[in-house]
């Protein structure tokens, strides 16, 4: 299993971008109210989702990040798609 999906922030980042129907994406400011965190602290979680080489080593590929006009959108991919496939339901992850 991957590190990322050990991590609360990038399962609640997967989970969210999935609710929204293929092709659209979350905008940055929308995807930090809801999940409590701000635009940087997404911005390089979600680097480390997507398939950028970080210290020689590429990402996933799950989730891609793109400007339209003037805001950040953060899109699921195929293989992010296929990884909340693989998580328990919501319920389980909770104290």
């Amino acid at each position: 299993m991957s590190a990322l999906l050990q991590d609360s922030l990038s399962v609640a980042i997967l989970r969210m971008l999935a609710q929204e129907p293929d092709g659209t994406g979350v905008s940055l400011p929308r995807l930090g109210k809801r999940l409590g965190q701000g635009a940087s602290v997404l911005m390089r979680r979600l680097t480390m989702m997507g398939d950028a080489a970080i210290g020689g080593v590429r990402g996933p590929g799950w989730v891609r990040v793109v400007q339209q006009d003037d805001r950040w959108v953060a899109h699921l991919l195929e293989a992010g798609r296929a990884q909340v496939g693989t998580l328990p339901p919501e319920d389980e992850n909770r104290d």
